[in-house]
């Protein structure tokens, strides 16, 4: 937010050096407001809606000055460079950097690891992958992890959990895990294979048959004709077996990507599929999250469709095999583009993967305006400190009255200046600021509001704070010029007296109801809300209020 405001404020005062291009102030002016959306974005995704609006004032401010007859094209050209430094590259460059200090800082293990790529994992320090080494080439009789090549695509994994009735067949769960755990591991065997390996393991190649045992529950991987829990089109993926005795449905074909037959598979390196020796389909991770029954981990499926995608896509990652010599994975470590490419995808995919939970309130973007419902922070009794997020009513209704209150006197100036009202200079002036600064607000209003109602992500009170601030502006300058406009009835100094008694009763309103709720910002305690001894007792104003 306080991003938000300074890119705002940089705009209007770089605008309002427009008669002097090129000047100290101007480029300040300028550089400052790129400062601040590099630090708008960099905290949070939303700041891409006062770039948005910072950018579609530069497109106009660009096209008035294509339209003056005095400036060559030599002069636009020198203006576009100019704006294209400021707001783009030294953006561009201060948050890239930002992300630079972020990796070397933050730079060791923790239990978000499995949503990153192998690679990704080899540079945290503590990472089981960070200077590690393991053996080359997938052998049978091996131990490993299989990782999905999408972002945040998981881990093969299963656990003794069923899958309920109804949902294919009630046998043994097979998810796709972001972290890593015990039951992602998978052992790797022959078709017919059950004893002890060979002295010498054998190398698995492209085109090989394999079985893959889950470790813990001794269960084979499985598919079959029924269909996926949330990919209809799919066919379901199972535990199945008994200590590794199991059908023909639990055999896969090994295939490296761009391989030949014969292949070996390397560890971490290889990009390797799964196709199901009955069925013909594909290992599959969907990045779909299945219900509270599944642990709400990720949908994994056999896909009939065979095109070649991240999806589809596995990759070895943890490998042991005490029979095999062991090399160095130092050269796995990727390069900065690639972390800063990656850890966008992985921030951008979660965010959007972020769904309400069975039973959980769900922020809707029509209750914010109007102040409908708030969110409870912290206690439940008499003697905790309970606090409550809650926009102060007198603000926020306030600013929902001034919304239509806007419309209605930009619609009379509209009337006004057309019909050439004589109105004089001052009042003309305020007119045009009404119109043009009510504008851009309006426009920053809408930019920060509009596009929470086409999002599928779970939303919260919060996310109307930066739209709150235009709104709030946007009263600010609607009372201004209607208090203002008192002399068009009354004559001085009752019209100066007018004004004055209308900003200390809003300031006074605004003092007074902060007065009255702040216990729910500062925390209550004793008598809870309904009860008479309450600091909040009759403030409750709405039923919906949860205080």
């Amino acid at each position: 937010m306080f991003f938000i405001m300074g890119a705002v404020l940089s705009m209007v005062k770089f605008n309002q050096q427009k008669s002097r291009p090129f000047c100290a102030s101007w480029w300040l002016w300028l550089l400052l407001t790129g400062v601040n959306l590099s630090g708008a974005i960099g905290v949070k995704f939303v700041g891409l809606f006062v770039i948005l609006l910072v950018g579609i004032n530069t497109a106009g401010d660009l096209w008035r000055l294509l339209g003056d007859l005095h400036l060559s094209l030599v002069d636009i050209a020198k203006h576009f460079l100019a704006r294209v430094v400021g707001l783009i590259l030294l953006p561009l460059f201060l948050y890239v950097t930002v992300f630079a200090v972020h990796f070397v800082v933050l730079n060791k293990s923790g239990p978000g690891d499995g949503f990153f790529s192998s690679a990704f994992q080899s540079r945290l320090i503590g990472n089981n992958l960070h200077n590690a080494s393991m053996p080359e080439y997938l052998a049978y009789g091996s131990t490993i992890t299989v990782k999905n090549l999408r972002i945040a695509g998981g881990y093969l994994h299963s656990h003794w959990h069923l899958y309920p009735e109804g949902v294919g067949t009630k046998q043994q769960q097979v998810t796709a895990y972001l972290h890593k755990d015990y039951n992602n591991l998978w052992l790797v065997h022959k078709p017919d294979d059950i004893e002890a390996q060979p002295e010498t393991p054998e190398f698995v190649r492209h085109g090989d048959i394999i079985r893959l045992e889950h470790k813990e529950t001794t269960r084979n991987l499985h598919s079959h004709l029924h269909e996926a829990p949330l990919t209809r089109k799919h066919f379901q993926v199972t535990g199945y077996g008994i200590n590794g005795s199991g059908d023909s449905n639990d055999l896969w074909v090994v295939e490296v990507c761009g391989g030949r037959k014969g292949d070996l598979v390397k560890v971490l390196r290889s990009k390797v599929r799964f196709l199901h020796m009955t069925t013909g389909c594909v290992l599959y991770s969907s990045g779909k999250t299945l219900p509270k029954w599944g642990w709400e981990q990720v949908e994994v499926t056999c896909s009939p469709y065979l095109k070649e995608t991240p999806n589809s896509q596995w990759n070895i990652e943890d490998h042991i095999n005490p029979k095999l010599p062991n090399i160095s994975l130092s050269v796995l470590k990727p390069h900065f583009l690639e972390i800063l490419l990656e850890s966008h995808i992985v921030m951008i995919r979660g965010n959007s993967g972020l769904k309400p939970k069975d039973n959980e309130i769900n922020s809707k973007p029509w209750h914010w305006p109007i102040n409908y419902q708030g969110l409870r922070f912290s206690g439940v009794n008499e003697t905790e400190y309970r606090v409550y997020l809650l926009g102060n009513p007198v603000t926020w209704w306030l600013n929902l009255a001034c919304l239509g209150l806007y419309a209605i006197m930009v619609a009379v100036a509209s009337i006004a200046l057309q019909r050439d009202v004589h109105l004089g200079q001052k009042r003309r002036e305020h007119c045009w600021v009404l119109m043009r600064g009510g504008g851009q607000l309006i426009l920053g209003w809408l930019l920060h509001y509009a596009p929470f109602y086409t999002m599928g992500r779970i939303l919260y009170y919060h996310h109307y704070f930066p739209a709150m601030l235009f709104s709030s502006m946007l009263t600010g300058l609607t009372l201004d010029t209607l208090l203002h406009s008192a002399d068009l009835f009354l004559s001085p100094p009752y019209s100066d007296w007018l004004l004055r008694l209308g900003q200390m009763a809003l300031l006074f309103s605004i003092l007074y109801s902060f007065h009255l709720f702040h216990p729910l910002s500062y925390g209550m305690r004793g008598p809870l809300a309904h009860e008479p001894g309450s600091a909040m007792a009759g403030l409750k104003w709405m039923d919906s209020w949860e205080f």
